[in-house]
């Protein structure tokens, strides 16, 4: 092969060919380095036949500078980029560049220097040194890495060294990670469970495609089962890919896998140090890496010997990713089990509309364990009507809940009450002048989060301290806060309850994985008696002296204009129910509404999963929706809103006009500005004949903006701010 077309990690160049010097062995999906002007630029061999590019004459052709020393990117993993590229209209380099997950493992393997506190007591300390020491205990890692951690100066740090306060380690980038044993545990399996282990172990066995769905109810024991899988895989010397919603969810997980597989499996997330992130690559492209458990981006990793993924908890939106490649993980792992022909498992409680239709046509086989493990019964739902049983002036939980809630605390027995709502409150106003504080970067009110004593907005970051007057007015003590959020919650409870041990479950508050595993601890030790969380409590925990779980305002997720947000109250709400009565003792649920006429919160009070999946089918069918039709929605962004606005127009005046299409738009998004850029959308409403990805590129591709102006596809969206 002396001439080769490079797929280069630049979205503005493309594709370029090259020249192979003599004696140098490439194939295709080789990592290079290759010439570009005086710089040099990243790339993988490509087939040339599969991607167009400018042909240039041989003599013209530069060489390649190097061939990295890694396995290259197999060619199914190849085809999957290309399918990933084309169904969300993404550029190919940007799906590409996923596979490489980390640039500093193309070197080869090798050691580093981390460092670590040193047991030295100091005689005096500066404030910084001290914040220092307070933060790193425990912790290994780089300089720069160290310095982020405790919030100073890489000089702080190097200071630290040379007074003897920190010390240089030396980490072999390559060392293996123990082996898990997939007999080190072996559970006994309820009848149901192990029959459902059974057809998953004899998938694993047999390298073909076969998807499925893993359809039980909360506490029914769908890890364990699916472990069993796992088991298998381990045993056949086939790679597992478990994928996870949430890092906030690893902790959990871990402890159990460990229970069962004597280790703990390799990580993979956005958190991971440089040397962690290099050694875990490194181990999942020679094939030494047996289990990885990660987030989404862990999908388009280039496995040696992958044989099994599943998708935990495979209904939750956090799957799909809204900036960048805006992908679905659930879905592409789907597509990767069929490139690759293995199969995957999708475990929930609350499938995802589309995956029980697709179960439902008979494309997924769906596996059923309605009941829960050991004999636990699922809890008793009930609907407080806030129009009947208003809370006290000023309050926020009903006299009914308060009354359960006491008569759990003196049984010695959990509470947990529910609020997807960060902070103490949404709204902080001035009541002299009405005054709204809202963030500058984003069409948001700024949350106030009382513990931290700071304003901020949960788009961009952007924060501020509490003014002590009104920055309007300039009266003094006059500031309110309106609307609960769960730190709100937290301080109710406390007033109502002052005896009871509360915790408080955010991501504000639970952002390491210590504090989690510490609350988690004291949850099962019964150090806590009421639990206050968001969605981070809502899956995945098992306490089994929980008894009662309270949704504060069930009718929150009903709000806007989400299109999907029927069936995502349904599933945060059946989730966070979920969650009571897992042990001996039965569980209830009191789900506080407005609204206990809307069919979602009609639903969960019968417990009738079914009712509200077929009506709510029925009406995404009327509605042409997902599954029975398509959405893509077009994004429209800029720092200049007269140029956004501009530029979505040009869009909308050029739609096509198809019969099998509707487009509609533009106009400006929920969140109309974010981030300083202001934004404008388009959503399109196909049938699901349309050639919709087609369309939208011939559509797009000819129209040329200014600089400023960026233009997002979002192919079958989740979000709609």
């Amino acid at each position: 092969m002396k001439r080769i077309r490079i797929l280069v990690f630049n979205a503005a160049l493309g594709v370029l060919d090259y020249r192979v010097p003599e004696g140098r062995p490439v194939e295709h999906g080789s990592v290079v380095i290759a010439p570009l002007g005086p710089r040099q630029v990243l790339g993988i061999v490509w087939e040339a036949e599969r991607l167009s590019a400018q042909e240039v004459p041989e003599s013209k052709l530069r060489p390649i500078l190097e061939v990295l020393p890694v396995p290259p990117i197999p060619e199914r993993l190849r085809r999957l980029i290309e399918w990933t590229a084309d169904y969300y209209c993404a550029p190919l380099a940007s799906v590409a560049r996923m596979a490489l997950g980390s640039m500093a493992a193309l070197r080869g393997g090798g050691t580093t220097t981390e460092y670590r506190l040193t047991d030295m007591e100091p005689a005096r300390l500066t404030p910084q040194r001290a914040a220092a020491l307070d933060a790193l205990q425990g912790e290994q890692a780089s300089i720069k890495e160290l310095a982020e951690l405790a919030s100073v100066s890489d000089g702080v740090l190097r200071g630290m060294v040379g007074a003897g306060l920190l010390e240089p380690v030396t980490v072999d980038l390559d060392r293996p990670y123990p082996r898990a044993n997939p007999e080190f545990a072996v559970p006994e399996l309820s009848e149901g469970q192990q029959a459902a282990a059974d057809v998953f172990v004899e998938a694993v066995r047999t390298p073909r495609f076969a998807p499925f769905l893993l359809d039980g109810v909360t506490g029914s024991g769908k890890t364990e089962t699916y472990f069993e899988a796992v088991a298998e895989a381990l045993r056949l010397n086939r790679q597992v890919l478990v994928l996870l919603p949430e890092i906030a969810l690893t902790e959990n997980f871990l402890r159990r896998f460990e229970h069962r597989f004597g280790v703990s499996p390799i990580l993979w997330h956005s958190s991971l140090k440089s040397s962690e992130r290099r050694r875990a690559w490194r181990s999942i492209v020679l094939g030494d890496a047996q289990v990885v458990v990660g987030a989404r981006s862990a999908l388009f990793l280039p496995y040696a010997h992958l044989g099994l993924i599943i998708v935990d908890e495979a209904h939750e939106i956090s799957f799909k990713q809204d900036d960048g490649v805006r992908y679905n993980a659930r879905d592409v792992a789907v597509m990767r089990a069929k490139f690759e022909a293995f199969p995957v498992i999708l475990a929930s409680a609350t499938p995802a509309l589309e995956t029980m239709q697709l179960a439902e046509a008979g494309v997924y086989r769906k596996i059923d364990l309605p009941a829960r493990f050991g004999g636990a019964q699922l809890p008793d739902i009930q609907i407080v009507d806030l129009r009947k049983e208003a809370p006290e002036r000023g309050k926020w939980l009903a006299p009914r809940l308060v009354e359960e809630m006491k008569a759990r605390l003196e049984r010695g027995e959990q509470s947990l009450l529910f609020l997807n709502r960060r902070g103490y409150a949404p709204l902080t106003l001035c009541r002299h002048c009405g005054y709204r504080f809202q963030c500058p970067n984003c069409t948001a009110w700024l949350v106030e989060h009382r513990f931290s004593q700071r304003l901020a907005c949960h788009h961009c970051g952007h924060e501020v301290p509490v003014p002590e007057a009104c920055p309007e007015c300039g009266t003094g003590d006059c500031l309110v806060a309106c609307g609960p959020g769960v730190e709100r919650i937290a301080d109710e409870v406390a007033e109502i309850l002052p005896e009871a041990r509360v915790a408080l479950v955010t991501s504000d508050t639970m952002n390491t994985a210590e504090a989690m595993n510490e609350f988690v601890a004291k949850a099962e030790n019964k150090a806590i008696d009421v639990i206050v969380g968001t969605q981070l409590v809502t899956k995945g925990y098992h306490f089994p002296e929980l008894t009662l779980v309270g949704v504060v305002d069930a009718d929150l997720g009903l709000e806007g204009g989400d299109l999907r947000a029927a069936e995502r109250t349904y599933q945060q709400v059946a989730q966070v129910a979920g969650r009571a009565g897992r042990g001996e003792k039965p569980g209830e649920v009191l789900i506080q509404t407005r609204h206990p006429e809307a069919s979602v919160i009609a639903a969960l009070a019968a417990g009738d999963r079914d009712a509200f999946y077929a009506a709510e089918i029925e009406a995404r069918r009327d509605a042409n929706a997902p599954p029975f039709g398509r959405w893509a929605a077009i994004i429209v962004s800029s720092e200049d809103q007269a140029e956004a606005k501009a530029a979505a127009r040009t869009i909308g005046g050029t739609a096509p006009n198809l019969p099998d299409m509707l487009v509609l738009g533009p106009a400006p998004a929920p969140l109309s500005l974010l981030r300083g850029r202001h934004r404008f959308r388009l959503l399109i409403n196909a049938k699901r004949s349309a050639e919709l990805q087609r369309v939208l590129r011939e559509w797009l591709e000819p129209l040329q903006f200014p600089r400023g102006v960026r233009v997002h596809i979002d192919v079958d969206p989740y979000s709609f701010v």
